[in-house]
């Protein structure tokens, strides 16, 4: 009888075992897979080799917002232009350009805001010519084709040094190109020159030999932006902050150790190290706020564009800065 009674309490001491092993396991099926399902997705939208795609090979930005129980989707873009109609779409959240999408988003209605500036980087812009052109000076373009993509920083640096050389863009045969097009219609003679940016500045130097007529220097700041829209930072102002701080943080560690960042973006653009040793080694990685002199040169593009009717609508800059 004792014997029988102690079986009992085994069978029912092993019961509730298996029962509780069961239910914790059921309780973390359910529940803990709701808690990943839960996280925040944060859409981010990079070009190549900007400072948001080395603040993801980085990768403390989305171990932060991990933390904070967010989660971070990347989406690459081909230039400005394209990222600022995915943000007044509300594709994404954040997004790098330089400076002149910014202004031409304003100027068609999107409620963007900036939500901080990079370090000037006029050094890897520039006016682009053949290696055996016998191009001297931007006055001697008069006439010739020019490629350049529509609205962005490389155009509005485009209209500077013309104006400088006592040309317009009526004085010259501009081509609206994005980056590939202009690349091939450069490499086949189709265009005298073709003003762009880096990566694309370095590969064309590199890769085939072309020479620069002209950097942006004294032209323009050439500055990259971290823009999202007035509805998310109001809705989100410690995540924006988060995402600024991070991204800088992340700069930081770049310019420490610029070798390594050089063979992580050699490896993630798939360009070869001459190429990205050009391009990383002109520049000093940065963030820094939205000042007063920052929005003056903004509204002197934004002012550009209006006068030489490349924009329908006058922008007042100063409404797309965050309001702490």
């Amino acid at each position: 009888m004792a014997k029988t009674h102690w079986f009992k309490k085994l069978a029912v001491a092993l019961f509730c075992s298996i029962w509780l092993i069961g239910a914790a396991f059921g309780y973390h099926y359910l529940y803990g897979n709701q808690t990943a399902e839960a996280k925040t997705v944060i859409t981010i939208g990079y070009q190549k080799g900007d400072i948001f795609q080395i603040a993801k090979l980085d990768g403390g930005l989305e171990k932060a917002l991990e933390k904070e129980n967010y989660t971070v989707k990347w989406h690459e873009f081909v230039d400005g232009s394209a990222l600022q109609e995915a943000l007044k779409t509300g594709s994404i959240d954040f997004g790098r350009t330089g400076n002149t999408p910014p202004v031409i988003a304003q100027s068609s209605g999107a409620q963007i805001v900036y939500a901080a500036a990079g370090y000037s980087k006029y050094q890897g812009s520039a006016i682009l010519i053949p290696k055996n052109s016998t191009v001297k000076s931007v006055k001697a373009l008069k006439g010739q084709k020019i490629a350049v993509a529509k609205g962005t920083s490389a155009h509005y640096f485009l209209i500077r040094a013309l104006k400088k050389a006592g040309l317009t863009l009526n004085d010259v045969d501009v081509q609206y190109l994005d980056a590939g097009a202009a690349r091939i219609a450069f490499e086949k003679g189709s265009v005298a020159a073709w003003v762009t940016w880096d990566p694309y500045t370095a590969s064309a130097q590199t890769d085939i030999g072309a020479q620069i007529l002209t950097t942006a220097e004294g032209y323009t700041t050439d500055r990259d932006f971290i823009l999202s829209t007035k509805s998310f930072t109001t809705a989100n102002p410690d995540v924006t902050k988060l995402v600024v701080s991070q991204t800088n943080k992340a700069l930081k560690r770049a310019n420490q150790n610029k070798s390594q960042l050089i063979k992580n973006l050699a490896k993630a653009l798939k360009m070869d190290q001459a190429t990205i040793t050009l391009m990383v080694n002109r520049r000093t990685y940065g963030l820094e706020s939205i000042s007063t002199e920052i929005l003056k040169e903004q509204q002197s593009i934004a002012d550009t564009f209006y006068d030489l009717k490349l924009i329908k609508k006058k922008v007042d800059v100063q409404s797309a800065k965050i309001e702490n």
